[in-house]
């Protein structure tokens, strides 16, 4: 297990040996999270690197990562604890054949050795390698109720089980929370977080994660890709291409042995880039041509001066 960062420039430095290349401002959202023990939520666009935040600290800090992927529908059940209830039928026709009073039988089926334990109850047990990092990724796929159970976990970090009474952390967990902002997220559970906005990186900051990320790509091929994908970021498509996409095309067009960008490149590999017909359609061909022309014109032109 490793110590939390002491200051915001620790924690750059912890999220760079994760090979995870943020700027100042989220790295002193990562910062205060951790040293003022508040959940951090993060909003943005898909692709842009949420969840990997939450991977890196589990790595980087030696601490067990508890995912819970949210769905439209998620429950209690899933997401919380649910009881064995074949085991409880089972402890119950051993007592009835025992002839133990009900009450007995009734404290015993609802003891926690027959609680069935789901991601949030599991980040609140205490671990040997300290606290873990809990991700509750993409919430904005849940409905409000859900968000509301939410709310006493992430205020007292607890739940509180009818049956048993409240179960407690002993020290709370990491809990990183994300929402592609496919739906507005209630101000009552914001208002228990540290928020943060991760937005598409600048051009300088998506080569270096280029770099970390594809570091057998040529420099040439690499301020190609960013260079472009940037071009796309400033067109009107229906879903811009985020940090994961231009890793994948990048290594998907070494994988193609191209050391540089041409239309046919592109056209050829839009479908690693782009995930919507319309978007493909849009870009393929003449204006595939013209934003690279764009592209290699502006690279010419800042090699130069």
């Amino acid at each position: 297990m490793t110590a939390l960062p002491v200051t915001v420039g620790d924690t750059l430095a912890l999220l760079s040996s994760g090979n995870y290349i943020a700027d100042r401002s989220l790295a002193t959202a990562v910062h205060l999270s951790l040293a003022l023990k508040r959940p951090l939520f993060l909003e943005g666009e898909a692709g842009v690197g949420k969840t990997e935040i939450a991977k890196v600290l589990a790595t980087t800090l030696g601490r067990q990562l508890i995912r819970l992927q949210c769905y439209e529908g998620l429950d209690i059940a899933s997401a919380v604890y649910e009881w064995n209830y074949a085991r409880q039928m089972i402890e119950i026709r051993l007592a009835e054949a025992g002839q133990e009073g009900r009450e007995t039988v009734e404290q015993e089926i609802f003891s926690e050795r027959f609680l069935i334990k789901r991601p949030l109850l599991q980040a609140l047990e205490p671990t040997i390698g300290g606290p873990p990092v809990l991700l509750i990724d993409e919430l904005d796929r849940t409905d409000e109720p859900f968000e509301a159970y939410l709310l006493e976990l992430l205020s007292d970090f607890q739940v509180t089980i009818p049956e048993i009474g409240t179960i407690k952390a002993t020290e709370p967990p990491i809990v990183i929370i994300t929402s592609n902002r496919t739906r507005e997220i209630h101000d009552a559970l914001k208002r228990r977080c540290f928020y943060y906005w991760v937005d598409y990186p600048k051009a300088d900051r998506e080569l270096e994660i280029l770099r970390v990320k594809s570091p057998g790509t040529g420099e040439a091929l690499s301020r190609e890709v960013v260079a472009f994908v940037q071009k796309l970021r400033q067109t009107d498509l229906f879903k811009l291409p985020g940090i994961a996409e231009t890793i994948d095309w990048t290594q998907a067009l070494m994988q193609l042995d191209v050391l540089a960008l041409t239309p046919e490149a592109i056209n050829d590999t839009l479908g690693v880039l782009l995930k919507y017909q319309d978007d493909i359609a849009k870009i393929q061909g003449s204006e595939a041509q013209r934003l690279l022309n764009q592209v290699k014109s502006e690279l010419a032109g800042a090699a130069t001066a």
